[in-house]
C-alpha cells in the first residue's frame, strides 16, 4: 500500500466526505477518488458505500481502518520522535492537572525535564472539574494527568502512574463523620453532591455513583462545578463527596471531615493526550513522569490517612510533620 493511499483512506474514513478529505490533503476531489479506487482494486472489494447524499464505510472498510490506524499512529509517532531527537525537542508543552496531587507530579516532572531536555519548556494549568477533557480536545493542552478511568475514543493514554485511596468528605455533624471507616453501602444514608458540566456518564458514575454495590439508591445532593464550592456545600451539611485521600491534607477546613473507605477502589492517575498526537515532547514528558511516579511511590508515607483517628470539629487528626509534598497511601502501578 502506498503512503498516499493509506493517508487518504484513513482521512476519508474519518471525514466521510470527499471534499473535506481533499481539503485536508490539499488534493483535488478527483485525485482523492482515484486514490480510493486504486486501494479498493488492490484490496479486491469496496471499502466505502457512496451515494449522492452520503459516504459510509463498508464492513470491510471498518475492519481495514481498525487494523491500520494503530500502525499509522505508531509510524507517525516514530517519525516525530526521531525529528524531536534531532532537534533536541525544542518546544513548549502545555500540561493540565486536575488536583493538587496531579499538580505535584507535573511540577516534579517539569523539574526533571529541565535537566534532561533543557530546550523543552512546560506550561501547566488546572483542569476544571466540570469539563475534564474539553481543553485537551480543543488543543489548549498537549497532554494532562487525569484521574482514571478514561474511556474516550479520541484520546490516547499511557500506563497508570499512581493509585491513591479514596475517602468520603462529609459534614462533621453527620453521624458517619464519627466512624473510623465507611463502606460504599453507607452512601445510601447520605446524598452525594453531583458534578454539573460536560462530564461523561462513566466518569460521573465513578465519582458520584447512583447505587451502592447491593443496588440501594444513593440520593443526589446539589450540583457543583469546582472543589471549593463542593467543600462549602459539604460543610453546610448539603451532601457528601468521594475524593482522593490527599484532599484531606490540601483542603482541610472547619465543618468537613474526611473518612476512609473500607471497600472503595483506589483512584488511579495516568497521562492522557489526543489520539495521534503522541509527539516527541509528549513521549519525553511521559517517560519523565513515569520515573517521578516511582520516586513518589517510594517516598510516600504508609501511615494512617488523615481522618482515620478521631477528629475534632471536622479537622483531620494531627500527624507528624513530613517533608512536602506528601501523598497518603500512594501506590505505584505497573
Amino acid at each position: 500500500m502506498e503512503r498516499d493511499e493509506l493517508e487518504c483512506f484513513l482521512l476519508l474514513a474519518e471525514e466521510l466526505h470527499f471534499g473535506r478529505t481533499a481539503d485536508r490533503m490539499r488534493l483535488s476531489r478527483a485525485r482523492v477518488s482515484q486514490l480510493v479506487q486504486r486501494l479498493e482494486r488492490r484490496v479486491g472489494a469496496p471499502l466505502f458505500v457512496r451515494t449522492s447524499r452520503r459516504v459510509a464505510l463498508t464492513a470491510l472498510g471498518r475492519q481495514l481502518r481498525a487494523d491500520l490506524e494503530p500502525h499509522h499512529r505508531a509510524i507517525a509517532a516514530a517519525l516525530e520522535r526521531a525529528a524531536a531527537t534531532a532537534r533536541g525537542i525544542d518546544t513548549v508543552l502545555h500540561v493540565g492537572f486536575p488536583n493538587p496531587l496531579a499538580g505535584e507530579i507535573v511540577m516534579r516532572t517539569t523539574e526533571a525535564l529541565r535537566v534532561s531536555h533543557p530546550g523543552l519548556a512546560v506550561e501547566v494549568c488546572e483542569v476544571p472539574l466540570a469539563d475534564p477533557y474539553g481543553q485537551l480536545r480543543r488543543g489548549e493542552f498537549d497532554l494532562q494527568v487525569a484521574e482514571l478511568p478514561v474511556r474516550e475514543e479520541d484520546l490516547g493514554e499511557g500506563p497508570t502512574l499512581l493509585a491513591e485511596e479514596r475517602v468520603l468528605a462529609i459534614g462533621s455533624a453527620h453521624p458517619l463523620a464519627a466512624r473510623d471507616a465507611v463502606s460504599l453501602e453507607d452512601l445510601a444514608d447520605v446524598p452525594l453532591l453531583t458534578i454539573v458540566g460536560n462530564v461523561p456518564d462513566y466518569w460521573l458514575e465513578h465519582h458520584v455513583p447512583a447505587r451502592t454495590p447491593s443496588g440501594r439508591p444513593i440520593a443526589r445532593g446539589p450540583g457543583m462545578t469546582q472543589m471549593q464550592e463542593a467543600l462549602m456545600l459539604v460543610a453546610a451539611g448539603k451532601g457528601a463527596l468521594l475524593v482522593p485521600a490527599h484532599t484531606a491534607r490540601y483542603h482541610a477546613r472547619p465543618g468537613v471531615a474526611y473518612v476512609p473507605f473500607a471497600d472503595a477502589e483506589p483512584t488511579g492517575y495516568g497521562l492522557v493526550w489526543r489520539a495521534g498526537h503522541a509527539t516527541g515532547a509528549v513521549q519525553a514528558f511521559a517517560r519523565a513522569a513515569r520515573e517521578v511516579a516511582r520516586t513518589v511511590a517510594r517516598q510516600a508515607p504508609r501511615t494512617a490517612l488523615p481522618g482515620t483517628a478521631p477528629a475534632a470539629h471536622g479537622h483531620p487528626a494531627p500527624s507528624a510533620p513530613t517533608p512536602h509534598p506528601t501523598f497518603e497511601r500512594v501506590q505505584l502501578r505497573a
